[in-house]
């Protein structure tokens, strides 16, 4: 017997999704210090009203992740929507409106985590409650993943339950943030929907130059600042070559084939278009960005020791050991120390795979004359635990969203339209239950 396709009333759906959203971006997470256990308790909330049971997971200090799972009937393996409770602070003095007030104005919601990611956590949260009302019978599990500590790491998040709990970290197929919809690329006006295969990898590094102090009328040759402006001025003089994935080779072509991009698809093409364009550039080479820095204690006097941090993004498959080697080498200076805060790589997942037909499906049907790839994202996601475990993790927001609004993530007066939200909670609705549905 097949099962019958719920119906979906939108217009009352969407209207509950805004309204759990507003509360959610109301509770601050900024990471740090986290406080992910408010999210888990909102979340939580909900869940239990609705009879679907869940677990917490907690490494202490409220750092807490939570895990709900509505059950299939065991013939496939599970479906995992990840998502993050946490965000980065905010510099409230730039914002034109509070960035906990969740404000709706002009068709957008405005908020710290609208983009980043609370408003994909509510897509994939408004799934799970849509499906487990439907009674749908289910061939695969659904877990619901909302972990903490994402945007520093995932240290006490992630990495922590793959250490001590990986058994909640089994699934088929992962569906995280790190792809959606763009409305424009490279000046084309067409959707664009970027389904996430791979990342780059974060290493964090911290330089550390040391001197001989002394007063500020007596300049000298070993001053520690000195030394580190000298180490930061090379890293950004240092020239690394672009290289073309499989993926972004596979990204390129399709963009090329829709005539949306037009700069030629072979190395030498993509080399000259990443010297006009900053993220065709951060797609191709492993990059560089100074982000702190302090040293001294008074006006005339000379520091003992200055300190810098650097944040660089490696490409799949570059090796973290010999990029910091080659740092320390650019840098050229035995009193310029290179330490080493954090590392993250990730495999590749393939994008012949069932959920990546379904994405495509879903996205053609509900957005018209939309174009589909297999991308990689400049930023890392806790999607890279799972595909160095060999499972299918893609990110995937379903929303489509300006350029303009999309570099507010991690900036000031973050915001997505109503309509970006809306389409995304229909496309994970209708992937995860094509995906899931049993018959």
């Amino acid at each position: 017997m097949t099962a019958v396709e719920p119906r979906v009333d939108w217009d009352a759906a969407f209207e509950e999704a805004l309204g759990i959203l507003q509360e959610y971006l109301r509770i601050d997470t900024s990471n740090p210090p986290g406080r992910e256990r408010l999210a888990c308790d909102f979340l939580g909330g909900i869940l239990e009203r609705e009879g679907i049971e869940y677990e917490l997971f907690d490494p202490g200090d409220d750092r807490v992740s939570l895990r709900a799972v509505l059950k299939g009937n065991g013939s496939k393996e599970p479906l995992m929507l990840l998502n993050h409770t946490d965000v980065v602070p905010v510099e409230r003095e730039y914002w034109d409106e509070e960035p906990f007030a969740a404000v709706i104005r002009n068709g957008e919601i405005w908020g710290r985590g609208t983009l980043d990611m609370k408003g994909l956590g509510v897509a994939e949260l408004l799934t799970v409650l849509l499906l487990k009302r439907s009674g749908l019978p289910l061939a695969r599990d659904i877990v619901f993943l909302a972990v903490a500590d994402e945007e520093a790491g995932g240290m006490l998040g992630i990495e922590w339950l793959e250490e001590h709990h990986p058994e909640a970290l089994v699934a088929e197929f992962v569906i995280n943030e790190g792809g959606g919809g763009s409305t424009e690329l490279f000046g084309v006006k067409r959707p664009v929907f970027t389904v996430t295969t791979a990342e780059k990898g974060p290493l964090w590094l911290r330089l550390v130059a040391e001197g001989r102090a002394g007063h500020g009328s007596v300049p000298h040759k070993d001053n520690a600042l000195d030394r580190l402006v000298r180490a930061l001025g090379r890293l950004q003089e240092w020239n690394r070559e672009p290289r073309l994935s499989p993926v972004l080779g596979e990204y390129f072509e399709r963009l090329e084939r829709a005539g949306i991009y037009r700069g030629g698809t072979s190395i030498e093409a993509l080399r000259a278009t990443a010297e006009t364009d900053m993220r065709v550039r951060a797609l191709l080479t492993n990059t560089i960005s100074a982000t702190t820095a302090s040293a001294g204690i008074k006006h005339n006097v000379i520091p003992g020791r200055a300190e810098a941090t650097i944040d660089c993004r490696l490409l799949p498959g570059v090796d973290a050991d010999s990029f910091e080697a080659e740092v320390s080498r650019v840098i050229n200076d035995p009193k310029v120390q290179v330490e080493r805060v954090f590392a993250g790589a990730s495999d590749t997942s393939s994008h012949d795979t069932e959920l990546f037909a379904t994405i495509e499906s879903v996205v053609r049907e509900l957005v018209e004359d939309a174009v589909v790839t297999p991308g990689v994202t400049a930023g890392f996601t806790d999607s890279r635990v799972f595909r160095n475990q060999g499972v299918v993790a893609y990110g995937f927001s379903g929303g489509l969203t300006s350029p303009n609004l999309a570099r507010t993530v991690h900036g000031h007066n973050e915001r997505m339209t109503l309509d970006s939200f809306r389409l995304s909670c229909q496309m994970i609705y209708e992937v995860t239950r094509r995906m899931c549905g049993a018959g």
